[in-house]
């Protein structure tokens, strides 16, 4: 239980981070190409790089510490930060086709959810109306 509150209040932190962060850069720079969400993504995906590789090579976090920075914090911030770690493990495991498929399906199977689930929302909405 204590791992799934400190995962939690993780979570809280990197929503809120990802929030001012997108907010920021689209009041700053505009908001007709993400960039915000470009710039969440690249970072939350250098910060779980530097996270991982501190963790196995020098600095041993508690699990729950663990948890709460990778899984909370920069889960909340950017899920494409553990898409990007998926990716990487993957490959170095020698797994670079099952990489490569992951990518594609990640990718295209992702934007086929949305899509879908935007045109089943107008579907119960118009059959509703």
């Amino acid at each position: 239980m204590n791992t799934v509150l400190v995962v939690a209040a993780g979570g809280a932190i990197g929503a809120v981070g990802r929030y001012l962060v997108v907010n920021g850069i689209g009041h700053w720079l505009g908001y007709g190409f993400p960039i915000g969400t470009l710039v969440v993504n690249v970072l939350g995906s250098l910060a779980v790089g530097v996270l991982v590789e501190l963790g196995a090579l020098v600095w041993s976090p508690s699990p729950e510490l663990r948890a709460m920075l990778v899984v909370g914090v920069l889960g909340s911030f950017t899920t494409f930060s553990t898409f990007s770690l998926d990716v990487v493990e993957l490959v170095q495991r020698d797994a670079t086709l099952p990489a490569m498929g992951y990518i594609v399906a990640s990718v295209v199977l992702c934007i086929a959810g949305l899509v879908f689930g935007m045109s089943l929302v107008r579907g119960i909405i118009g059959w509703a109306v």
